[in-house]
C-alpha cells in the first residue's frame, strides 16, 4: 500500500544562470529527470549525453518541449572511451562557456550470479559504472581547475555500495567504488574550490526499470521500502539538484542516502 503519494516540487531558482552537463540522461530515467529539474531550477545553459543517437535527439527536443529553455545540447557519449570523454567535455565548454555543474548519471548494471558471470560482464558493469565516472570527474576536475571559478560535481550511486544483494557483486562492487572515488576526489578537489558529493538512492522505479526487472522482483523491492513503493525519479533529482546548489556549500566528499529501506 502506498501510504506516501508525493506532490512535485516546483522550482524555486536553486541554479539560477548555472550551467549543467548531465551523462545519460535521455530516456525516462533518473538522468533525464535531473535534467529537467536542473533546467526548472533556473539553469541558463544544459548540456546531455547518452549512448543512444534517438534516444538522445528526442530528449533534448522534450527538453525544450517541456521546459521553454533553448539553451538545450545533446552529444552521443559513451563514458567507457576517454575519447568520447575529452569530446564531451569540449563540447559543453564550448556551447555552455563553460560548466559550472556535472551530474554524473551514467551506469550500467545486469543481474547475474557471480559463480555464472563471465569476466566480460564483471569488466563492462565496472568500466561504465565506477571507470566512466572517474573519467567524467577527472575530465571536469582539470576544466573547473583551469578556469578558477570553483565548480559542483554530483555522482549517481546506490545503496548496494552499502547494503548486499544477491546477482548484484559487480554492479555493488562499483557503486561502492563510486563513493569512495567521491571522497577521494573530493578532497583534492577543495584545493581549488571544487565541491564533489555522491547520492545513494535505494529504488527509483521507471520505464526502463521496469523493462529490464521481473515484476516480483520490483515488488518485493518496494515491499521493502518505508512507504510501500520505489521513489519517483524526480525525488531522486532533486537530492542531486540541492549537492548542486549552493545550499550544500559546505557539503563535500558526502554520500547522501535518498531512500525509505527498513532492512
Amino acid at each position: 500500500m502506498n501510504i506516501h503519494q508525493p506532490q512535485y516540487v516546483q522550482g524555486h531558482n536553486l541554479l539560477k544562470d548555472k550551467t549543467v552537463l548531465v551523462t545519460a540522461a535521455a530516456g525516462a530515467g533518473i538522468g533525464f529527470s535531473a535534467a529537467k529539474r536542473c533546467v526548472e531550477e533556473g539553469c541558463r545553459a544544459i548540456v546531455i549525453s547518452d549512448i543512444h543517437e534517438g534516444r538522445l535527439e528526442k530528449s533534448v527536443q522534450a527538453l525544450k518541449d517541456e521546459t521553454g529553455l533553448d539553451a538545450v545540447y545533446g552529444q552521443i557519449c559513451n563514458v567507457a572511451e576517454e575519447a568520447d570523454v575529452q569530446s564531451l567535455t569540449a563540447f559543453a565548454e564550448e556551447k555552455t562557456g563553460g560548466i559550472d555543474v556535472l551530474i554524473n548519471n551514467a551506469g550500467l548494471g545486469t543481474t547475474k550470479a557471480l559463480i555464472d558471470m563471465e569476466d566480460g560482464e564483471w569488466f563492462k558493469v565496472i568500466d561504465v559504472t565506477l571507470n566512466g565516472t572517474m573519467r567524467m570527474t577527472r575530465a571536469m576536475m582539470k576544466t573547473m581547475k583551469a578556469r578558477g571559478q570553483g565548480g559542483v560535481i554530483v555522482n549517481n550511486a546506490s545503496v548496494l555500495g552499502w547494503r548486499a544483494q544477491k546477482e548484484q557483486a559487480h554492479y555493488a562492487a562499483a557503486k561502492a567504488g563510486v563513493m569512495a572515488l567521491t571522497r577521494c576526489a573530493a578532497l583534492e578537489a577543495a584545493e581549488f574550490g571544487v565541491r564533489i558529493n555522491a547520492v545513494s538512492p535505494s529504488l527509483a522505479v521507471h520505464d526502463m526499470l521496469k523493462k529490464s526487472a521481473p515484476e516480483d522482483l520490483l515488488a518485493e523491492l518496494e515491499g521493502r521500502e518505508a512507504y510501500g513503493r520505489g521513489a519517483e525519479v524526480w525525488e531522486v533529482a532533486n537530492v542531486m539538484v540541492f549537492l548542486a546548489s549552493d545550499y550544500s556549500s559546505y557539503m563535500t566528499g558526502e554520500i547522501v542516502s535518498c531512500s525509505s529501506q527498513r532492512s
